[in-house]
């Protein structure tokens, strides 16, 4: 009977290996014996210690470690112009801890007669690390403790991203990988306290993909009351909304996630109304931002001769091309032959909002890095992408090396090599849009749903048949829900 009785198996999900689905991880792997073999059971034999999770921490405790020898000659030297500039370790954190009062005690939005440029989570965010660091004063080793302090806590927030994005996909855990070894990241990711957002909106995302929509818009308006695009992500659940008819999705998921806003913003906006209007006054007035497509567009005509652009006509012009790029996103996801996923168009929402935008600081790179890693995990692409961003993010240090320090002329870079490589960022990303909009057109390239899967970060709209969809082109093919209900 023993040996008759068929084994008992602990049932475990079957993943996607990326050495088999991917080409450009499957040539690599030829220096370590090539692709894992077609007749093994991933998922189903036990890893052992190493399970995928484990192995994406451990990633991520590398890259963040990499991350902070990058700043290292600031960590030795301390961050002053121009040597933090062409050393390419600027950071936010010193700067703001040594002017905005952070170093003196002072709290932001709760000290009054202080301001803070920055959203209110942001800076209480920026304020409890500052008590965090012993001593009193701005001097060197307190600076140094507060940047130690900041960096070690994106390296936690970090680690929940990386988490939160393998836990999104079910069958494809790895692609997280791209979040947790993502140049973007180790370069980027403490100049700002921009990854606090990334990780309140992948948890977010997470908790929407589990159908818990309450908490997933809880997390989704603190990252709002942190950074402002993770309210971006309410539009492409929107469009799924209106395309399946499931509104009640994104009713509690918005209003979840605007009762969590309120709970944050409104106590600081009664107690210190200066304060809480300060950000939106200071965003609404500021001119074109370094790197942003305005920026470049002003530095090429000072150079021959053109109108610039000021603050109001950027403002205007900014807007109504987000909310062009809005409509036809709105287009392409209420007329592809099948609903897109989620994560395509959050990604293609938040890019748009990137190059349209009159501002584009270095780090606003990692807003991208978590939703690529869902809409579109190709491994050659993300690496093209990575690359043009890491130009833009030397040639951004080099040109302020010169523009607010002077530096040593060796040192710099002119103008337009400059905004070359802005322009090629911009071309990249606008590259990466493109892909998914191929993907959202024609399902055959969408890697995700190669393998039985149709939105596995979708929550209520995974496997929902459409309730709306156009067709421009036969009218009489699209789906209508009033012509249904008048056949029924």
């Amino acid at each position: 009977m023993q040996e008759t009785k068929p084994p008992e198996h602990r049932k475990r999900a079957r993943l996607v290996i990326p050495s088999r689905s991917d080409q450009l991880l499957r040539n690599f792997t030829e220096l370590i014996g090539g692709p894992m073999g077609h007749r093994s059971a991933p998922g189903i034999v036990s890893p052992g210690f190493f399970t995928v999770e484990r192995v994406l921490v451990l990633l991520t405790v590398l890259a963040a470690l990499t991350g902070i020898m990058v700043k290292n000659y600031c960590r030795i030297n301390g961050w002053e112009s121009p040597g933090q500039f062409y050393a390419t370790c600027y950071s936010d954190f010193p700067e703001l801890f040594r002017n905005r009062g952070l170093g003196d005690g002072a709290f932001p939005f709760v000290t009054h007669g202080s301001f803070f440029e920055y959203p209110v989570l942001m800076g209480f965010i920026a304020g409890a690390t500052a008590l965090l660091v012993p001593g009193a004063g701005t001097g060197g080793s307190r600076v140094l403790a507060y940047f130690d302090v900041n960096a070690t806590l994106i390296a936690a927030v970090w680690i929940v991203t990386v988490l939160a994005t393998a836990r999104m996909t079910r069958r494809r855990p790895w692609d997280a990988a791209m979040v947790a070894l993502a140049p973007g990241i180790v370069l980027a990711g403490v100049i700002n306290w921009d990854m606090w957002a990334v990780g309140l909106l992948a948890v977010g995302m997470y908790f929407f993909s589990r159908n818990k929509l309450v908490l997933a818009g809880i997390f989704i308006g603190l990252g709002t009351a942190t950074k402002l695009y993770p309210l971006l992500i309410l539009g492409a659940i929107l469009l799924l909304a209106l395309r399946t008819g499931r509104i009640r999705a994104l009713l509690v998921t918005a209003g979840a996630a605007v009762a969590a806003w309120l709970a944050v913003n409104m106590p600081v906006a009664a107690l210190n109304p200066d304060g809480w209007k300060y950000f939106y006054q200071f965003t609404e007035e500021r001119p074109a931002g370094y790197s942003s497509a305005w920026f470049a567009y002003n530095l090429v005509a000072g150079r021959i001769g053109w109108v610039p652009l000021h603050a109001d006509a950027i403002n205007t012009l900014a807007l109504n091309l987000f909310v062009l790029a809005c409509v036809l996103i709105g287009v392409l996801a209420l007329t592809a032959p099948r609903r897109p996923r989620l994560a395509q168009l959050a990604f293609l929402i938040v890019a748009a909002f990137i190059l349209t935008n009159k501002v584009y600081s270095p780090q606003f790179v990692l807003w991208l890095i978590p939703l690529i890693a869902l809409a579109r995990p190709r491994w050659r692409d993300f690496l093209i992408w990575q690359a043009f961003e890491g130009l833009h993010w030397a040639a951004v240090w080099m040109y302020l090396g010169q523009v607010t320090s002077g530096g040593v002329a060796q040192h710099n870079i002119d103008m337009p090599y400059y905004v070359l490589a802005v322009v090629f960022h911009m071309l990249a990303t606008a590259y990466l849009m493109a892909r998914v909009v191929w993907d959202i057109w024609d399902p055959a390239y969408d890697v995700i749903r190669r393998h039985d899967m149709d939105d596995p970060h979708g929550g209520p709209f995974d496997g929902a048949p459409d309730w709306l969809r156009l067709d421009p082109l036969r009218p009489s093919a699209s789906l209508l829900p009033w012509r249904a209900t008048a056949d029924a």
